[in-house]
């Protein structure tokens, strides 16, 4: 492998017409990726994706609002987690955009249980709730510490003041897509060190400058590599290297 996309979303439908042409894109340009669950149904199905391809790898977990019908059913998921190909607990987290977020502290928090309990990386969506997040994740932090879980802070879109205080706890910051078309991230990723650097492509969302507006891929993770690298005064191999390192250590590949 020479890039790693740390998440996206093969298994949804944007990708039923084509999945296998976008995968063959992702095989003949050396990308690997872990495919994120949602909800139970869509942790199963980027499981069952990620099983059939050496290049990928699954995260199971339950979205603060994307299903707000489903209850996390802890058993269910741990059966999932524990499969080889399984890397992470996730996407979970909070999300307040759209809602106050009744029930998805609890909903969280059972998910780092089980990252603890399974020693696998917790995969974390955090939106207009950074405040609570940072709270739960510094009660949480020796116990992840002890337990050796890699915090990675998905889709990663803050101030250098925001970044620091998750980097402060340990956790990864993933870049995704828009910070190739405005500087409003360019403190962030200059704060993060090279070592706690991920970067994603959240596809079929969010799709970086030169293909913005259209659907994401994974392929398309390369340039954020190298707009970071146009930050940090790297090169782009240097940043595919030690992103590709970080995922490597992170997920246990």
């Amino acid at each position: 492998m020479k890039l790693f996309d740390s998440h996206c979303h093969l298994q949804l439908s944007q990708f039923d017409a084509d999945r296998d042409a976008v995968l063959a894109r992702m095989q003949e340009q050396g990308v690997g990726g872990v495919i994120i669950g949602t909800d139970l149904e869509s942790s199963r199905a980027g499981l069952e994706l990620a099983k059939a391809h050496d290049f990928l790898w699954a995260a199971v977990g339950l979205h603060p609002n994307d299903n707000t019908d489903e209850g996390f059913d802890a058993a269910a998921y741990e059966a999932l987690a524990r499969d080889p190909k399984v890397v992470a607990i996730g996407e979970c987290g909070l999300d307040y955009f759209r809602t106050t977020g009744q029930g998805q502290r609890k909903r969280f928090e059972l998910q780092v249980a089980l990252a603890q309990k399974l020693n696998k990386a917790l995969v974390v969506h955090c939106r207009n709730a950074h405040e609570d997040m940072l709270d739960i994740l510094f009660s949480y932090s020796h116990e992840l510490e002890n337990k050796k879980v890699p915090v990675v802070i998905h889709f990663f879109t803050g101030s250098g003041e925001l970044a620091q205080k998750y980097l402060d706890l340990g956790c990864y910051l993933s870049f995704p897509g828009p910070v190739t078309y405005t500087d409003m991230y360019d403190d962030s990723i200059r704060v993060c060190p090279a070592d706690k650097m991920l970067i994603e492509t959240d596809s079929p969302f969010a799709a970086p400058v030169p293909n913005r507006g259209k659907r994401n891929e994974p392929v398309y993770v390369a340039d954020v590599a190298r707009k970071i690298a146009a930050i940090k005064g790297l090169s782009y191999e240097e940043v595919a290297a030690v992103t590709l390192a970080n995922a490597s250590s992170v997920f246990s590949l």
